[in-house]
């Protein structure tokens, strides 16, 4: 029995796996987030209303706008151009929303 030197294997599965990171990477399949690319859902926090309870709430308004889209609540950064997300829960579960119908189209 002859032995196999491992090293070129080793080098050669290297060499697949960045080649592969490589094309998709160039084809846009991988994107490496930057905290700036995301808001956290944490950020985000649900205030109960109660029928004769009084809330309070900060005059100064949020970076983001939201807007329903399709049944599905789309927020908008102001101050970032190009932020764009869905509001999901923990569970990656998109928030719906009411309200605002899909335009229907004229007949």
């Amino acid at each position: 029995m002859s032995e196999r030197n491992p090293i070129p294997l080793i080098l050669t599965a290297i060499g697949s796996v960045l080649g592969t990171v490589a094309v998709l990477s160039y084809y846009g399949y991988v994107h490496i987030a930057k905290p700036e690319d995301a808001l956290l859902l944490a950020d985000y926090t649900m205030l109960k209303t109660v029928p004769g309870e009084d809330y309070r709430v900060s005059l100064k308004p949020a970076s983001q706008v939201a807007q329903c889209i399709d049944g599905v609540l789309v927020l908008f950064d102001t101050e970032q151009k190009g932020l764009t997300g869905v509001l999901v829960d923990r569970k990656k579960r998109a928030v719906r929303c009411m309200g605002q119908d899909a335009p229907q189209e004229s007949k």
